[in-house]
């Protein structure tokens, strides 16, 4: 999928003015696939006495934003800002990948060279004051990052690979192509004139590219092993079985995301990823796909499991009430009924 997103003329002519100090805060939405000016707030104390009472009321429980806030200090270049990027639990998924695809854009927009600190937070504890003092502590201190924190910098290594201009059509993390290595293609290649039975495959989020980890023969028994606990994996079996006395070979495609145990970067590149790799052996390499499944534990890939999801369980209709017939012989007299132009004859 295509995303052109672009900042409106009256977005870009306020961040140009507010560079300069007037503004405390800036809210920066995304409508229409545009980068729009939510809120702003002008500055009446310091800012650390502003900051939680402009900042929170803001802040949408059920959909993302980024919020450019102004301190009071300054460098080189003038006035330094706070950049925060806000992305609630409760938002969509379309949404937090969308915001987490463009925040080096507005970033860049606005000038990188303002931004003192970065923040990222899915509560009001992990960007209030005491959530940004804490930033500040941890930027200085090698603690272990907090798990907010530790999205952050997954995000950040994303948009080395992934920035987007706001003034070109450029592809976004929904519609990642990442090529196939050879051997992930010989391996799809063999599975497709059943050779094999089973293929597994990686995102190599450095070199972007996707590669075969390994083709073993796998029966149904077998799946479960072969789901890693700790990162996502893309696998190809071939599902051989039998369906009301047919012998049918089924290939199932099974997307593993382990939960949350997996950064936020590999949870939006694999997720990006998946629709155009299918389209792409659908195509290129004829592979039908029966099913696809997404699961985050390998233990529910048994064989009851499949076969239910190949062959989801048709329920009957409800037969018609029947009526029973009348006794023998006792059927009455028979109805006439009335046709156009018909008379009813006498008995």
């Amino acid at each position: 999928m295509f995303l052109a997103l672009v900042v409106t003329p009256q977005l870009r002519q306020f961040l140009a003015r507010a560079r300069g100090g007037a503004m405390r805060l800036i809210k920066v939405c995304i409508q229409d696939e545009q980068l729009v000016l939510g809120a702003y707030r002008d500055p009446q104390h310091s800012w650390d006495q502003d900051y939680d009472h402009f900042l929170l009321p803001l802040l949408d429980e059920q959909q993302p934003c980024y919020i450019l806030y102004r301190l009071d200090s300054q460098n080189a270049l003038g006035y330094e800002w706070i950049f925060i990027s806000w992305s609630p639990d409760q938002s969509p998924v379309k949404q937090k990948m969308l915001y987490a695809a463009t925040r080096a854009t507005v970033k860049k927009e606005f000038g990188g060279g303002y931004v003192k600190y970065e923040m990222f937070g899915t509560t009001e504890e992990d960007i209030c004051l005491q959530g940004y003092k804490h930033h500040v502590s941890s930027c200085s201190d090698p603690a272990p990052l907090t798990l907010a924190e530790q999205e952050l910098k997954q995000i950040k290594i994303t948009e080395v690979k992934a920035e987007i201009s706001v003034e070109s059509k450029h592809q976004t993390l929904q519609g990642l192509a990442f090529p196939l290595q050879e051997t992930a293609k010989r391996a799809l290649q063999q599975l497709s004139l059943r050779h094999i039975n089973y293929v597994q495959l990686r995102l190599d989020t450095e070199k972007e590219t996707i590669e075969l980890v390994h083709s073993n023969p796998t029966e149904t028994r077998d799946l479960p092993r072969r789901v890693p606990k700790d990162t996502p994996r893309y696998h190809f079996f071939l599902y051989k079985h039998s369906h009301e006395g047919d012998y049918l070979e089924s290939i199932v495609f099974i997307y593993s995301m382990p939960g949350y145990s997996c950064s936020i970067k590999e949870r939006m590149l694999y997720s990006s990823c998946k629709s155009r790799l299918l389209e792409e052996v659908e195509k290129d390499y004829q592979l039908e796909i029966s099913k696809k499944l997404e699961i985050d534990d390998g233990d529910e890939l048994t064989e009851e499991f499949l076969y239910d999801e190949v062959h989801p369980k048709q329920y009957a209709h409800k037969q018609a009430f029947a009526k029973p017939r009348g006794p023998a012989g006792k059927r009455g007299h028979k109805r006439l009924i009335k046709g156009t132009g018909e008379a009813i004859p006498d008995n």
